[in-house]
């Protein structure tokens, strides 16, 4: 109870001070319930399945200081930025240092149909469309860190796409952390909606300008209704200091298609979690994801598909690559409920141990209460295959530039299942760099 004493006392006076400073109504009621919530759930520990293996006692013990009271710097600028941005026409977002900085963000010209704000803009502009979707998916008491989330809700974007409206270029939500950040806690919310025979795509990332502790807790609402498709991509690219919980809560409606990747390369501690319900008869989920940790790195990777609604599928891929005394985690469970018949589900989880001393826990798992379904999981872990190592330097290759051809093979197909062809190639580059510490040229 004594380390999360400093949390639950900043939640709670951070709820009510907002609560009279007057605060938008449905932020206000999320974080009387946030924190009310997370003093009576406080933080998971390793007693709890889904964190059995993943022990989250280094966030509990620190200092934060909460990045809604910290003032937003002014020290980066959008050289700084141009790195991380894949295509600077895209529409773009910024966060710095957990807050919204409207003078690095560039969203102005978007198609007549298609809103982006911030959420103080989309509680003055918004209100009904706010109050109807914010916690709906995720809501305060889901756990001890959307609770904690839900305490300090006030920064994070509303993305609404009209129904029957196709946005082409991808949102961009780029979070950022700089010097100025250090030991800052930032809690963004955003709400993702498409609205019937909607499409989008959005990119949530997640980057460091500096090597300094941090903690990070975004909650990701999504709705996708009938007939609409709804792509998140989530970056994860932070310094090996910080510390990144990150969670994701989907509501699919009727003939619908949501499509989630996760890439994930950085931070000290590592958690994403990806949950769906398929609430809708005939709709689909593609859950896909990369990780690649090294050094002292924990990587979790957890997923819930909830097949509520018959007729509908759900394909994961989640591949690891592990090297140093890094430990990595996928958890993945498909749930069928006794209404869901025609279910159509697979699963797999393959991982790369590059160490002796790297370590993976994976548990794939099915519940299923329907007797007309198809539903697969598995999962392997393995080293590098020797034979087709021997094969490439029989044919001159050298050990090194051989065994980073078949770590970043492995690492391929699940990277070619990203539609956008602009992001998958600089994620394609990144990781190339991540086994060669150079480029691809």
């Amino acid at each position: 109870m004594s380390t999360m004493a400093p949390f639950q006392e900043q939640a709670s006076a951070f709820a009510t001070a907002a609560a009279g400073a007057g605060a938008p109504a449905p932020i206000a009621a999320l974080r009387a319930a946030g924190a009310e919530a997370f003093a009576r759930l406080g933080f998971p520990t390793r007693r709890d399945e889904d964190w059995h293996y993943t022990s989250v006692a280094d966030i509990a013990s620190k200092t934060f200081r909460a990045a809604i009271d910290h003032p937003l710097g002014t020290g980066t600028t959008a050289a700084d930025l141009a790195p991380f941005v894949f295509d600077a026409s895209w529409p773009l977002l910024v966060f710095l240092n957990g807050r919204f900085s409207p003078a690095l963000s560039a969203f102005a010209h978007l198609p007549d149909g298609v809103r982006v704000m911030d959420l103080a803009q989309a509680a003055a502009e918004e209100p009904e469309l706010l109050a109807r979707h914010l916690a709906a998916a995720a809501p305060a008491d889901r756990d001890g860190f959307t609770a904690l989330n839900s305490a300090f809700a006030g920064e994070g974007t509303l993305v609404h796409v009209a129904k029957e409206m196709v946005i082409d270029a991808p949102v961009h939500i780029l979070h950022v952390t700089d010097a100025d950040g250090v030991n800052v806690m930032s809690h963004p919310r955003h709400l993702l909606i498409a609205e019937r025979h909607a499409k989008a795509t959005v990119i949530e990332s997640y980057v460091s300008l500096s090597h300094v502790p941090y903690f990070t807790n975004a909650v990701v609402e999504v709705t996708v209704e009938d007939g609409a498709t709804l792509q998140l991509l989530r970056i994860q690219r932070e310094g090996t200091l910080a510390y990144h919980v990150g969670t994701v809560e989907a509501r699919q409606g009727r003939d619908s298609h949501f499509m989630a990747f996760t890439f994930q390369t950085g931070a000290r501690l590592s958690r994403s979690n990806v949950f769906t319900v398929l609430a809708g008869e005939g709709c689909g989920t593609t859950l896909n994801g990369l990780y690649m940790v090294d050094e002292e790195q924990h990587g979790d990777h957890q997923t819930r598909v909830e097949h509520v609604a018959p007729k509908c599928f759900s394909r994961e891929l989640y591949k690891g690559l592990l090297d140093g005394s890094s430990h990595g985690v996928f958890n993945g469970k498909v749930y069928v409920h006794p209404e869901a018949q025609k279910t159509d589900g697979k699963q797999t989880n393959s991982t790369m141990l590059l160490s002796a001393n790297a370590q993976i826990d994976t548990k794939p798992q099915l519940e299923i209460f329907a007797d007309d379904v198809k539903c697969t999981h598995g999962a392997t872990v393995g080293r590098i295959d020797e034979t087709s190592l021997f094969y490439l330097k029989s044919r001159g290759v050298g050990n090194l530039l051989a065994r980073q051809l078949l770590m970043y093979a492995f690492a391929a197909d699940v990277l070619e299942t990203i539609e956008n062809e602009t992001v998958k190639e600089a994620l394609e580059q990144l990781t190339v760099e991540r086994f060669t510490g150079g480029t691809s040229h």
